[in-house]
């Protein structure tokens, strides 16, 4: 009997260098088009069917996917009456008898402007500099796809077999994804059996190793309004009597957040910290020290220093935005601006609240606890209502903790991390939202999970100078076609 044909080894330098051309002559030139085009989400959009730049994002991403004519692969645009589009792609496995499937994962959408911007920076201006791509959505993440398919790419270039691939590229996270679960119940048969899932819409602790996330925060997001008059009146005539809508607004969150100490009270919306993601937490406040904090833009404080953190403790503070909730408050309506500030008692004050949730705790079920301790028993009979964001019944998105490892991801992450960062793999807890992890983790318990990104220190997401950290990206695409080929 002959023996069987020995399989190609992976050669880390040539996919490097392979890896390196891709992003300079490929990927840079579509995500500065990219990043030019203001495709705000629908939560930010209402109107972005007749605006059509969610279609356009999508469109020239399908058609540079299609323009590189990766051997194995075909790519629908799937559409639904009102609903935002999903990007499918699919690349046949290459080794004989593989029933698995790796299943890539990023979106297209993108946050609002924001305000701050450096004078010669935008949202929709790109501008390389120092190695950094600026501009809204570059990072978070509209790289994603480029660089899922340039691993692809990649592998082929080098003859390396691989599992059956597909991707599912979306264009409604940043809304919450809400529009994703009807895609995910349309193509649950074509997903076929996914044993491992690579998001790349995820961060990073620094920019000198691959970082795998072990966890993501949950989010609700809605508006408190609280309203005392019909209309407003002369402050002098009714201060005093008319109790201020915004005092009002104050004790109502009082029930919900201690103001001096930003602990939010109720313990519904606390859970156990496992500790294993203590031990981790540990572990990576040894590698990145009092960087955990200073890294923020801090503003002077009174007495000529900077203003302070709530602990400058590395570890609690990696748990504190991990694995504890906050309220953050993110917009106001019903006050003028200071320009226009006249002598008036307003008649209502709005809040936008965003409350982070630990990964453990449910959304929906939070939701509905936070609605009625906000609502109940207003202060002086006022009109108060909190109205989360989504669709009813489906109210704010459920956080994510990893599954255990399996010896071989593990083994390839770090690995990879050493072949192409030349430190080993780190875990960080993320503070952030990715309601896709949840419904996958449902939906394929048995999966291993590779979620990535490139927003590490002062990459900024959704605020002003938003920035890819380009060799970063090219580092971790490297290192998702290293994972690639390590599937067993």
């Amino acid at each position: 009997m002959n023996a069987p044909d020995k399989l190609p080894s992976l050669d880390s330098a040539a996919l490097g260098r392979f890896v390196d051309t891709a992003w300079r002559e490929r990927i840079v030139p579509q995500l500065t088009d990219y990043i030019a085009v203001p495709a705000k989400s629908p939560l930010f959009d209402p109107d972005w069917q007749a605006h059509g730049l969610i279609d356009k994002v999508v469109r020239d991403a399908a058609a540079w996917v299609e323009s590189r004519k990766v051997p194995g692969l075909t790519l629908e645009v799937i559409r639904a009456e009102g609903k935002t589009p999903v990007i499918f792609f699919e690349v046949e496995s290459t080794r004989a008898g593989n029933t698995q499937t790796a299943l890539m994962y990023g979106h297209l959408d993108k946050q609002p402007e924001f305000s701050g911007w450096r004078s010669d920076l935008g949202p929709w201006t790109p501008k390389i500099e120092n190695g950094k791509l600026y501009g809204r959505g570059g990072a978070d993440d509209g790289y994603a796809i480029y660089a899922a398919v340039s691993a692809i790419e990649a592998l082929k270039a080098q003859n390396i077999p691989h599992p059956r691939i597909v991707g599912l590229i979306e264009s409604c996270e940043e809304s919450g994804s809400f529009d994703l679960p009807y895609y995910l119940d349309k193509l649950r048969g074509r997903l076929g059996d996914v044993s491992l899932v690579v998001c790349l819409d995820s961060g990073a602790g620094n920019y000198d190793q691959l970082w795998l996330t072990s966890s993501l925060r949950g989010n609700i997001t809605g508006t408190l309004k609280v309203e005392i008059l019909t209309e407003g009146i002369h402050s002098g005539d009714a201060s005093g009597l008319v109790p201020s809508s915004f005092r009002i607004l104050r004790q109502v969150l009082d029930r919900l957040e201690d103001s001096k100490t930003g602990n939010l009270l109720p313990g519904a919306f606390h859970c156990a910290i496992p500790a294993e993601r203590v031990a981790q937490a540990r572990k990576t406040a040894e590698t990145l020290g009092d960087e955990v904090w200073k890294r923020y833009p801090w503003a002077c404080g009174t007495d000529g220093g900077v203003a302070l953190p709530t602990t400058t403790d590395p570890v609690e503070a990696l748990l504190n935005r991990t694995w504890r909730p906050t309220l953050s408050i993110t917009g106001v309506d019903g006050m003028p601006p200071l320009s226009n500030a006249g002598n008036v008692l307003r008649p209502y004050t709005a809040f936008k609240l965003s409350l982070r949730l630990p990964p453990l705790v449910p959304g929906h079920e939070a939701a509905v606890a936070l609605k009625t301790l906000l609502e109940d028993n207003a202060p002086y009979n006022a009109k108060v209502t909190f109205q989360p964001d989504g669709r009813a019944g489906d109210w704010g998105a459920t956080g994510w903790n990893a599954p255990a490892t399996n010896p071989w991801l593990e083994t390839a992450l770090d690995a990879a991390s050493r072949t192409h960062f030349g430190e080993p793999l780190g875990y960080i807890g993320q503070g952030g939202t990715i309601p896709l992890m949840n419904l996958l983790q449902q939906g394929f318990p048995q999966a291993q999970m590779m979620v990535c990104g490139v927003l590490g220190p002062k990459s900024n997401a959704h605020g002003p100078n938003e920035f890819l950290h380009l060799d970063y990206g090219q580092r971790l695409t490297a290192s998702v076609a290293e994972v690639m080929a390590a599937h067993p």
